[in-house]
């Protein structure tokens, strides 16, 4: 997976989380997620209580920045949930200025071919069907002068100009060595996108000459007059590609003939436009903008689901709401364990395999009030790790670490053959803590939100100056999606359908 981390300013609540660690008050055993304590019905006892769920759809107002890996292609055809279609927005520029091809003194000959290289990290659906990508340069000048300032929306789409270059892409071979710069050298994990004759001719064209019309060489400022960037789309496939927005292999290859000044001899070599992370050399270079464009356009199935069936999509996608009003009218007592037991509805086995499962549940609460608010589960996510969604104790509001303690949240992807002998996935979510931190003091039963999560936010922490971080989940973007089973399946016996299993003690 593609481990990503909080920003560093998260971490610095570490210290004032040691500071104020004290004991809890809660009297619950931590409990690996397969431990569950014998139930004898004369001291240990359990319940299982009835969740409320209702289906639903994240909004298009995910941002990807930079530092994420990109996706890029289009799910054509997956029958449970519909299209993705990601397109990528880049601007390969000259990492110098002024930019000459080779060698200081060289002359060139001619510019043989020039192609869009994209670093090629992985990929998820179907790979079977060839991608059908295309190239177009992008026609809106904001692209190249303000979007490196901030990340973008996933809705975010400049206006396009010209086709440049179309490719075929197998992606079964995006690992394959590439032998390249008749053969002196070598690629690998590349998607590759030979660009048209016209765009080489047009970049051939461009010189240093403060007097030249075509000075688009000279400085940074007049390159980004020249070319805002490139756009790459897919029009047919199944399937999406990771792409390395950060790693070298992501960048513009020139192959060039030139006479070598020193000897006289005509020789072949490339050069690169790459994307640059920051100013660099005398001449002020901005950074290359980037951005992500990932639509999704999902089935009957969601937009208006069976109340049996869910169905959780990893972002930008799709979440579950779940209520357990009986919770309310338990009384206080020891609560030895409390879970959340989510489980498959099995579709196509080909299918299921082809769009695997998301690796990672994420849950959090609804808060109280007019305006819609959401906020870290207390307790739980890291029993290890103290964090404070009320800001009660000084303590940041999400783990300080970043990190959930999977071990002990469950929410994992797992694998069995339930009671009804379907091969499934499913998912134990331990709420152990905050269900008896809830009976202890009579304090709210929340709403529960459920996804598959990428990263979320929680705007009421920031201010207009200071806006509240972008937390980093453990999908990686738009990996994973599953039908489950709803509260409201039918299961008189309570044994597949999503519910909430309580061991405890009487006090």
């Amino acid at each position: 997976m593609f481990k990503r981390f909080l920003p560093i300013t998260i971490l610095c609540y570490v210290c004032v989380v040691i500071i104020n660690w004290g004991c809890t008050k809660l009297d619950t055993t931590t409990l690996g997620s397969d431990l569950i304590p014998a139930v004898d019905n004369v001291n240990t006892f359990a319940d299982t209580l009835d969740i409320i769920t209702e289906q639903g759809i994240f909004n298009d107002s995910f941002k990807i920045g930079r530092t994420e890996n990109h996706i890029l292609g289009l799910i054509d055809n997956d029958p449970l949930f519909g299209q993705t279609d990601a397109r990528i927005y880049l601007q390969p520029k000259p990492s110098f200025y002024p930019f000459y091809f080779g060698n200081a003194g060289d002359s060139i000959i001619s510019i043989d071919s020039v192609v869009l290289t994209l670093a090629y990290i992985g990929s998820w659906g179907d790979t079977s069907v060839n991608q059908q990508l295309k190239v177009h340069t992008i026609a809106d000048a904001a692209f190249a002068d303000s979007i490196y300032k901030s990340p973008q929306k996933i809705s975010y789409m400049p206006s396009l100009g010209s086709v440049v270059g179309t490719a075929s892409i197998n992606i079964k071979n995006a690992r394959n060595v590439v032998k390249i710069n008749h053969g002196k050298d070598s690629v690998s994990n590349q998607v590759r996108i030979k660009l048209s004759d016209d765009f080489r001719n047009l970049l051939a064209m461009q010189d240093t000459s403060d007097i030249s019309p075509n000075k688009a060489f000279r400085a940074d400022s007049l390159f980004r007059k020249f070319s805002n960037g490139l756009a790459v789309s897919s029009t047919a496939g199944n399937a999406i590609m990771y792409i390395n927005m950060l790693d070298t292999r992501t960048r513009l290859e020139f192959f060039i003939r030139k006479k070598v000044k020193s000897t006289g001899a005509i020789d072949t070599v490339f050069n690169t436009f790459p994307l640059l992370a920051s100013s660099s050399n005398i001449a002020y270079i901005t950074p290359s903008a980037t951005a992500n464009f990932v639509k999704r356009t999902y089935t009957s199935n969601i937009t208006n689901p069976s109340p049996s069936e869910l169905f959780l999509q990893t972002g930008p996608g799709t979440f579950a709401t779940l209520k357990i009003p009986k919770l309310s009218l338990l009384n206080n007592r020891i609560v030895h364990r409390a879970q959340i037991n989510i489980e498959q509805m099995p579709d196509v086995q080909k299918d299921d395999s082809i769009f695997s499962p998301p690796s990672y549940l994420y849950l959090d609460l609804k808060e109280i009030g007019t305006t819609e608010k959401w906020k870290p589960i207390y307790f739980d996510l890291n029993p290890n790790s103290r964090y404070d969604p009320d800001f009660k104790t000084g303590a940041f509001y999400f783990p300080p670490t970043g990190e959930i303690d999977y071990g002990y949240f469950g929410a994992f992807a797992r694998k069995k053959t339930n009671v009804l002998g379907e091969k499934v996935t499913y998912y134990d979510i331990n709420v152990t803590r905050y269900v008896q931190q809830m009976l202890t003091d009579g304090s709210t039963n929340y709403e529960l939100r459920l996804f598959p999560g990428f990263t979320t936010v929680y705007p009421q922490y920031g201010t207009l100056l200071a806006p509240a971080d972008i937390i980093p989940l453990d999908n990686p973007l738009a990996l994973g999606r599953i039908r489950i089973k709803s509260g409201s399946y039918p299961d008189p016996e309570k044994k597949v359908k999503m519910r909430m299993t309580i061991i405890y003690s009487n006090l």
